[in-house]
């Protein structure tokens, strides 16, 4: 774990050793602030989003490195499709060129990339982009890329109540065998652990429908950094807060 921290920050300003036990199994991001990187800079805000690609980059090779299980992004809301149908029309093609650029890097590093998000409404280029990825790494072992697309925690949530309600109607689920742990199985990370940290940019503090059942004991990293400027630094200092957390889940340490 030692090497992997050097390879992320100049030897004056490495941290402490991690333990495993300290490295959060699960981390989300919101990766905010694009187009105010890009008008700060005088570029129209799609060069913000291509900016941003680097960032992802960066992030998976330093959450790799660090023994970090899931990673999940959040690359387009459903809220996102109210935004000018250019700006959609270029984020739709960032998955294809990303997954199509970074895939041997990612089968290198062992990542198995997953989506979580509603299918409906993307075009067939980013589906078959983000398929051809899924299919590719499925057998991978090592961290889980889960990117969340065309994404909303109101809808994901609404949906996973009309599949289980529509069971119940045809009397293949009793309700009374619905609980926390069952109902999540519905939702789109089924079978993924909740995250840990949740980690936005740009010093927007909210949560802006990403993940709200599962985020329900993360702890919470917000920062000034635009999420293009976002490095390895970064992230371990989110993880450096997150170790000093003292997470008692509603309880008391006796």
């Amino acid at each position: 774990m030692l090497f992997a921290l050097r390879r992320l920050l100049p030897k004056k300003k490495l941290p402490k050793t991690f333990h495993r036990h300290e490295i959060p199994r699960h981390v989300a991001i919101i990766m905010d602030g694009n187009g105010r990187w890009a008008a700060e800079r005088g570029l129209p805000r799609t060069a913000g989003h291509y900016a941003g690609m680097g960032a992802l980059r960066r992030t998976i090779r330093a959450a790799s490195d660090l023994g970090i299980d899931v990673l999940t992004v959040f690359a387009f809301s459903t809220e996102n499709w109210k935004r000018p149908q250019e700006e959609v029309d270029f984020l739709m093609r960032l998955p294809q060129e990303f997954l199509e650029t970074d895939l041997p890097e990612l089968m290198e590093k062992n990542v198995q990339v997953r989506m979580s998000g509603s299918r409906e409404g993307l075009p067939v280029h980013t589906l078959q982009a983000v398929d051809t990825a899924i299919k590719k790494t499925k057998n991978n072992t090592g961290m889980i890329l889960n990117f969340a697309l065309n994404y909303g925690s109101r809808a994901e949530i609404v949906t996973a109540v009309r599949k289980i309600t529509t069971l119940v109607a045809e009397g293949k689920l009793d309700p009374h065998d619905i609980d926390e742990k069952s109902f999540s199985q519905y939702l789109y990370t089924a079978g993924l652990p909740d995250p840990d940290l949740l980690i936005r940019c740009s010093g927007e503090i909210r949560l802006s429908n990403f993940l709200l059942w599962q985020l329900a004991y993360a702890e919470l990293w917000f920062t000034d950094v635009y999420w293009p400027d976002f490095k390895g630094e970064h992230l371990l200092a989110a993880i450096e807060a997150f170790r000093k957390r003292d997470r008692r889940y509603g309880g008391i340490k006796l």
